[in-house]
This record gives C-alpha cells, structure tokens and sequence, in this order.
C-alpha cells in the first residue's frame, strides 16, 4: 500500500460510516493486522487529516448525497460502499459518483482485505460476477491489440491477479518487492490497454490468458 496514505504508525486509517456496530467490529476483526478502523458519522470524516479510506455503509437514498458531500470536500480520500444490491447497473453508478470500491454485505474475509488493499493502491474494486459488465463500461476494447506478447514473469503475475491475490502475495510468491510487482502491473495495464488492475483481470480472463500456465 501507498505509505504516503498510511498514519504515522505505518498502518492505514479508515473511516467506517455505519450505524451497524456488528459490522463495524467484523471490519476490525478482519482488517486490524494492517488498518485502523474507526467509527465516524460524516462530518468526522471532513475533519480528520490521517484518514486514507471512507467505507460507507448507509441507505441507498442517503449514499447520493453523503458521496457528493465527501467527493467536494475531500477529493482525494478513497471511498468505498457496502451494500446488498448486485446488479451491475447500480454499482456502475457508485462507480460514477466517486466510489473507488464497492463491496457487498456477503463479501467474505479475502474479498475484503483484497478490496482494500486494491483501493489503496489506487485501483478500483468490484464483485466479479459484474466485473465484465463494469469495464465494458469504463474500458472499451476497440482498439486493442488481437495478440499480446508477454514475458514468463509476466505471465506468472497475469495468473496470479487471476488468481485473486493482492500485491504483497504476489510478491512473496515470486521472491521479489512489491514495488516491482506494481511495476509489472503497470506495464501490463499498458500493454492491455485498461485502466486498473480490475480491468486487467477481467480482459485476460476474456482472452484466456493464464490458461495454459
């Protein structure tokens, strides 16, 4: 993760916009090894400089207003909704309105340790079933290459995103820093030709990409 978006102590802080206590302590539960999640109500999340990460667990008709609010007055701070509805159309507008993640209630321990960490490195996250729906969206292929040469490592990075592990996994995996697996994933997001991790998951999936590996 980003350090520039972590606290002092080197961990990240996130907002939690809920008035559900039991998902609040499940949050920290899951996420206190490397996050410190504090309750706010919304105007606590205008005031408080350290904070990295919003994730707002609201009513749908409240989520338009609180994210126009936070997106005016904090431009940079990540946001991400929770929520019970899948339909792709739906997350494509949170998408729109500034979220950078969307997780639903049901969203198990890795899903939500990897959807943080995907938001804080500055990517956006989705559930995947809608995935194909939301980058066809944000990142049409016209234009892009019908063949892709990609070196072993990788190829060895493509199956790992696949695979659904994060930056620092990957890392441990191939024996080498983070900052270098970010820089593999830079350089295959050009040569896909999609925004951000999300999408590049998605097109080689679509291309079947990995298959054989």
């Amino acid at each position: 993760m980003n350090t520039s978006d972590q606290s002092a102590g080197g961990r990240l802080r996130i907002g939690v916009v809920s008035s559900d206590a039991l998902r609040i302590e499940g949050l920290r539960a899951i996420l206190e090894g490397t996050c410190d999640i504090v309750p706010m109500t919304a105007p606590e999340t205008l005031r408080d400089n350290e904070l990295a990460m919003v994730l707002i667990d609201v009513p749908e008709d409240d989520l338009p207003a609180l994210m126009s609010t936070l997106r005016r007055a904090r431009p940079g701070l990540r946001l991400m909704v929770l929520g019970t509805r899948s339909d792709p159309g739906f997350i494509q507008k949170v998408v729109a309105g500034g979220a950078k993640g969307y997780l639903l209630h049901t969203a198990n321990q890795r899903e939500i340790t990897m959807a943080v960490e995907v938001v804080a490195d500055g990517s956006i996250w989705a559930p995947r079933k809608v995935l194909a729906s939301l980058i066809d969206t944000i990142a049409p292929t016209e234009g892009r290459a019908p063949e892709l040469r990609l070196t072993p490592r990788e190829q060895e990075v493509i199956e790992l995103l696949i695979a659904g592990r994060a930056n620092r996994e990957i890392a441990a995996t191939l024996g080498v820093e983070t900052k270098t697996v970010k820089s593999h994933v830079g350089r295959l997001l050009q040569k896909f030709g999609v925004p951000n991790r999300v999408a590049l998951t998605v097109r080689a999936l679509e291309m079947q990409i990995g298959k054989e590996l």
